[in-house]
């Protein structure tokens, strides 16, 4: 990756990936997130993300497992407190797609984060009651 600032976008959203992916009950190891960000496009070297996995365990979003075997994979695994943010981020995440894609409508279709949210309430609270 040439452009530093496309980069620090994006490293963001591996991070998001990483996590995502590590909450799912069976982990990520390095070789396989390598391998299921290349098929989202993004390309990064082992020397890009093992450092990346190590901060975010250290900042103890993810949990590592030594391998089992000497030649394993270190698994890591999302904890309590990386699910906290991982819920976080995905909130925000809505909230700013419905923003973005907003911006793609006319501007009299056009709709608020704060709307979007209070559209998205009010449709699930329609479903429940139809469920009923």
């Amino acid at each position: 990756m040439r452009d530093p600032i496309v980069r620090e976008f994006l490293l963001a959203f591996w991070k998001i990936h990483i996590l995502h992916h590590a909450g799912d009950g069976r982990g990520v190891y390095g070789q396989w997130m390598l391998e299921e960000l290349s098929h989202h496009g993004y390309r990064l070297s082992p020397g890009t993300l093992y450092p990346i996995l190590a901060r975010m365990a250290a900042r103890g979003w993810l949990r590592a497992e030594e391998p089992k075997r000497s030649k394993g994979a270190r698994v890591y695994r999302l904890t309590p407190r990386g699910h906290d943010i991982l819920s976080q981020l995905r909130h925000s995440l809505d909230e700013l797609y419905g923003e973005v894609a907003a911006h793609e409508r006319s501007p009299q279709k056009r709709v608020t984060a704060t709307q979007s949210t209070t559209h998205r309430k009010a449709s699930r609270l329609r479903s429940r009651r139809t469920a009923e």
